[in-house]
């Protein structure tokens, strides 16, 4: 019986236009009515979740607030895995951030690449320069409650002495993506996943597995009792860590060879079916 559900949110349980549907928001109500703890596990970061399930956590809960123990998710893992979260208690279970120093390092070797440079600081999404924030706020929508915007990240680093969840390296012109690969090589104790617009860059002990992990381990949840659903490679060690694993129709090949089931695309709500199908037995 699975206890614990540990879904993804890009590619998952949002449909290409980066929505979530109707029977995608029921299906998660379901699970967690049967007692299911539901585990929204994002490479975003905790304030741009998805503005509709954010909104349905705290109208489950009611007027009294996610405290009431009846929400729809207490638990977050955001960030790829940097942050785990407790919103009840708002405390922090996990974190393995990026030190101050080397971000620091890693901007400067960075410098000659024309990147647009993005970080998850303090649970927030910060962007560097008007337009990748003005970009932002238009790919995310409703979803960018989280976002600020800096003149040059470098001086916001320094001044600030943060620690930093993650990065965005978007690449801007060809090659940029190569690049960046070559400047991780100097940097051992940093972590890369990429798309064919960005990389995200964090924490070698950072990973969605590890949070998933640590979580079932404070609440005496056994893996064979950990249910995930993903589509990228940074559900790989999510995978990892689940007793059932299930890969969605548009996942990479990776996740779908590892797959105990693969269900239908985002498209058509893949992740509803795989809740429907595999965790509500209807």
């Amino acid at each position: 019986m699975i206890k614990l559900l540990a879904v993804d949110m890009d590619g998952t349980c949002l449909d290409p236009r980066s929505r979530m549907t109707d029977r995608m928001l029921n299906a998660l109500r379901s699970a967690a009515k049967k007692g299911v703890i539901i585990v929204p596990t994002t490479g975003r970061n905790l304030e741009c979740i998805p503005h509709r399930l954010a909104e349905g956590n705290l109208r489950q809960a009611g007027a009294s607030d996610i405290r009431a123990g009846s929400a729809l998710f207490r638990y977050v893992i955001s960030s790829n895995g940097a942050r785990l979260t407790d919103l009840k208690e708002k405390k922090t279970l996990f974190a393995a951030s990026i030190p101050p120093e080397e971000s620091l390092r890693l901007l400067r070797n960075c410098r000659g690449i024309r990147l647009g440079i993005a970080s998850h600081i303090r649970h927030k999404y910060i962007l560097q320069g008007r337009f990748l924030t003005t970009a932002g706020l238009l790919i995310y929508g409703k979803d960018a409650k989280g976002i600020s915007c800096v003149r040059d990240m470098e001086e916001f680093i320094r001044r600030n002495r943060c620690e930093v969840e993650e990065f965005q390296f978007y690449f801007l012109f060809p090659g940029a993506r190569k690049k960046v690969c070559s400047v991780l090589e100097n940097h051992p104790a940093l972590h890369g996943a990429s798309t064919g617009l960005y990389m995200e860059v964090y924490s070698g002990n950072a990973s969605k597995g590890r949070a998933v992990t640590e979580l079932g381990r404070h609440l005496g949840v056994k893996k064979s009792e950990i249910g995930c659903i993903g589509d990228g490679e940074n559900d790989l060690s999510m995978f990892e860590a689940s007793g059932l694993k299930i890969a969605m129709g548009n996942a990479v090949k990776e996740l779908k060879d590892q797959a105990d089931y693969v269900v239908t695309s985002n498209r058509w709500d893949g992740a509803a079916e795989a809740i429907e199908k595999y965790i509500l037995g209807t």
